[in-house]
């Protein structure tokens, strides 16, 4: 692969700017059947998300510098909270049937979080 094609290819796997992330969110939540959020991006110390009851979606800013992988990892967790609240099997089986393999992105994104 030539260097352009190689520089290409790592722009494409990363997110281009809020923007993308935030048309990420609206096309994840009319595949998963969820109302689109409000989406505001902010720092924030020790999560890479959440999301409220009313609906409003707080992406941490430092996303946009991860593989886009691993931003829909995060924010298809955080849609399918509307469907699940918590993390038992019902969740686990939404995010099985949304985003298949979603356990490898889980373990993908651990080396980038804070907390330890």
């Amino acid at each position: 692969m030539s260097s352009a094609a190689t520089k290409m290819a790592k722009a494409g796997s990363h997110w281009q700017d809020a923007e993308e992330l935030r048309w990420a969110v609206r096309h994840w939540a009319a595949r998963i059947g969820v109302k689109a959020p409000q989406v505001h991006l902010r720092e924030m110390r020790r999560k890479w998300a959440s999301i409220s009851g009313v609906g409003r979606l707080t992406l941490n800013a430092e996303l946009v510098d991860l593989p886009k992988d691993l931003g829909e990892f995060v924010i298809v967790h955080e849609l399918v909270h509307r469907l699940a609240p918590n993390h038992g099997r019902v969740f686990k089986s939404f995010m099985h049937a949304y985003l298949p393999g979603w356990e490898q992105r889980e373990a993908a994104l651990r080396p980038y979080s804070r907390d330890t």
